[in-house]
């Protein structure tokens, strides 16, 4: 009986560890999940006056197997019909696990929203809290695509090639 026991929580215990093991996280100095964004993160005109710089972000634990990452912000609350993309940034690689504040990126960087490539902040209509979604992904490979393309179609191979992502959630409104 005692045997069984032992042999039981052998079991357990070892098929705990992947799913402890390789977390992947996404974590932030400047922002936090559910917190309003400082004014540094807000846009600079269409009726906004920030700074206009990305938050620093720093991610751990990813899987095995991964090849680059996609780093993305979007806002799924603008009043489009499609979200507003913020920021989409590809092909960072591997050996990566951190971007400082600001836009400047070892990859590929879409042209976002406001027709700016790069970052562009929070600046939704007054009014409503906005969400801002900041997900990194880890991916299986390199994308076969440049800045030309659309914030859809590299939306369509980011997530055809993730192997895990995280996000944080930040708000704003004003």
């Amino acid at each position: 009986m005692t045997r069984n026991i032992l042999f039981v929580a052998l079991m357990a215990s070892t098929m705990a560890f992947p799913a402890l093991a390789g977390e992947f996280t996404l974590t932030s100095p400047d922002i936090a999940e559910g917190q309003h964004l400082n004014n540094y993160f807000v846009f600079q005109g269409f009726g906004c006056e920030g700074g206009n710089m990305a938050p620093t972000l720093e991610w751990s634990g990813a899987p095995k197997g991964t090849e680059s990452f996609a780093v993305t912000v979007y806002d799924p609350d603008a009043p489009t019909g499609s979200g507003w993309w913020h920021w989409f940034a590809f092909n960072i690689p591997a050996d990566i696990t951190s971007l400082p504040a600001g836009d400047a990126i070892n990859g590929v960087q879409l042209t976002n929203d406001y027709g700016t490539e790069g970052f562009g902040g929070a600046c939704p209509p007054p009014g409503k809290v906005h969400r801002y979604q900041f997900t990194v992904h880890a991916l299986s490979t390199t994308l076969d695509i440049d800045n030309s393309v659309s914030n859809a179609l590299a939306g369509f191979m980011v997530n055809a090639n993730s192997l895990a992502s995280s996000t944080i959630t930040a708000v704003y409104n004003r």
